[in-house]
């Protein structure tokens, strides 16, 4: 079994090249979204000898992610451990809704700060650009890395 510490770097193969993350909180309080990460969406050719100055730099999202699973399955790789930035020790405000099938899109947003959930409707730009709430599995994971994407242009 995994035994994960905050602050790990998380390796991913991409089929662009390797990809990181940052291991920066568990939630404990609903232990069912697991790992929270910071994703980076730059890709590396080889391992980079120092993450320093990868993890001072801003996501391209955050997500939940089952990371004891992945890494006890090969999926992922922890090749280093670096301290949280402080900018990023504040466990963030997540966006959530019910997309309508109707028009494929969320009507009726909910902010959540990790303890409570509070409705605000339509959301602003400046929310747009919040982490969406979820636990992905590695395909998603995967496959929002190397299209590019984050909160801001998703859809919904």
């Amino acid at each position: 079994m995994a035994r994960l510490k905050i602050g790990d770097i998380v390796e991913i193969t991409t089929g662009k090249g390797l990809a990181y993350a940052h291991y920066t909180h568990k939630h404990h309080t609903h232990p069912r979204y697991g790992a929270l990460l910071r994703v980076f969406g730059k890709f590396h050719g080889v391992r980079p000898s120092d993450f320093t100055d990868l993890v001072g730099n801003r996501p391209a999202f955050i997500c939940f992610f089952p990371l004891g699973a992945a890494v006890n399955r090969g999926i992922v790789s922890i090749v280093d451990n670096v301290v949280v930035p402080l900018e990023a020790q504040a466990f963030p405000t997540f966006r959530a809704g019910v997309i309508d099938p109707s028009i494929r899109k969320v009507k009726v947003w909910w902010l959540w700060d990790g303890e409570k959930e509070w409705r605000v409707g339509e959301i602003t730009a400046e929310q747009r650009k919040l982490p969406i709430r979820g636990v992905w599995n590695d395909t998603l994971l995967i496959e929002r890395i190397e299209s590019g994407w984050t909160p801001e242009t998703d859809p919904t």
